[in-house]
C-alpha cells in the first residue's frame, strides 16, 4: 500500500521529527487500518505541524473548544463518483500542534518521538473511521493504537509513568 504523505511544518518548535518518521508512521497505520473492500489505489494524507495559536483557532472553529489541542483530524469529504476518478484516495488532513505534543510528552514522562508517533497514529485512525466517543469504541481504538505503536517499536502510550 502506497501512502503519499505531504508534511508541512508551520511551527517554530525545533524538536520536530523528520519526514521519514512521519512517512513510516503513516504507512504502518494506514496498512493496519485498511478494511476489506477498499481499493489498492495509493492513499494520500496531509500532515501540518502548527503553533498553539493556530491549533486553538482551529479547535475553536471546528470543535467549539478554546484551547490548543494535540491533534485534529479532518477527513476527506468528496463524493464517491469523484473519489473513483482520482488516481489516489485522499484520506484527509492532520493538524498537529508541536507545542502541545512536546509539553504533553514532558508532563507524561514519555519520549517526545513516541508521543509524536502516537499523535500521528491516533489522528490517522480517526481519519480511518475509529473514534473514542463511547467506552467500547475507545477500547477498540486504543487497542489498535497499542498494536500499531508496538509494531513501530514504541511502548503502550496509555501506561502512566
Amino acid at each position: 500500500m502506497t501512502v503519499i504523505t505531504d508534511l508541512i511544518n508551520d511551527s517554530d518548535e525545533a524538536d520536530i521529527p523528520g519526514p521519514a518518521h512521519f512517512q513510516q508512521w503513516a504507512e504502518t497505520t494506514v496498512q493496519r487500518a485498511r478494511t476489506s473492500g477498499q481499493t489498492d489505489k495509493p492513499v494520500s494524507l496531509s500532515i501540518r505541524i502548527v503553533n498553539s495559536e493556530e491549533s486553538a483557532m482551529l479547535n475553536q472553529t471546528y470543535r467549539g473548544k478554546t484551547n490548543a489541542t494535540n491533534v485534529l483530524s479532518f477527513g476527506c469529504e468528496l463524493p464517491g463518483v469523484t473519489l473513483r476518478q482520482l488516481d489516489e484516495t485522499p484520506l484527509g488532513d492532520l493538524v498537529i500542534c508541536a507545542t502541545v505534543v512536546i509539553r504533553e510528552a514532558q508532563e507524561q514522562n514519555k519520549a517526545v518521538l513516541a508521543h509524536w508517533a502516537h499523535m500521528v497514529v491516533h489522528g490517522i485512525l480517526h481519519l480511518s473511521g475509529y473514534d473514542h466517543i463511547d467506552e467500547r469504541d475507545a477500547e477498540q481504538m486504543e487497542a489498535q493504537e497499542i498494536r500499531i505503536l508496538d509494531q513501530l517499536g514504541f511502548s503502550d502510550p496509555y501506561i502512566t509513568h
